[in-house]
């Protein structure tokens, strides 16, 4: 399982990476592993302003139609289009071809109220 170290988690199996004040959101190696072959990534459209736990969209998947949720408050500035025509980028590159929104973060302290790699880890094997 791939969890890189300077990622946020949160406990629906998304991850952030805060740059600038910004935060690109996508889905963790393993929710991507759990939905198995993805086909289609419905997203939310630029400029939407989104609340925590507000859905950015869906990812359908031959097992299942799963939500998105928006880690932080803030407004969707960039929207993963590559997605539209190549949803399966989600199970070959989670972590950095296959981002799915990039959110201005309306208080970027709300990012260190997420889950580090660590707790994220602990968290899955609690889990399990």
């Amino acid at each position: 399982m791939n969890i890189p170290d300077e990622l946020y988690y949160t406990e629906n199996h998304e991850w952030g990476k805060v740059e600038d004040g910004l935060m690109r959101v996508g889905i963790t190696d393993y929710a991507q592993s759990e939905l198995g072959d993805i086909v289609f990534v419905d997203l939310a459209r630029k400029g939407t302003s989104v609340s925590k736990g507000d859905s950015l969209g869906t990812v359908e998947s031959v097992k299942a139609v799963s939500e998105v949720y928006s880690p932080v408050d803030g407004e969707i500035v960039e929207v993963n289009e590559a997605l539209e025509n190549s949803p399966e980028l989600v199970n070959h590159d989670c972590y950095e071809g296959a981002w799915m929104v990039v959110l201005k973060m309306d208080d970027p302290s709300q990012a260190s109220k997420l889950m580090d790699s660590q707790s994220y880890e602990d968290y899955l094997k609690a889990e399990a």
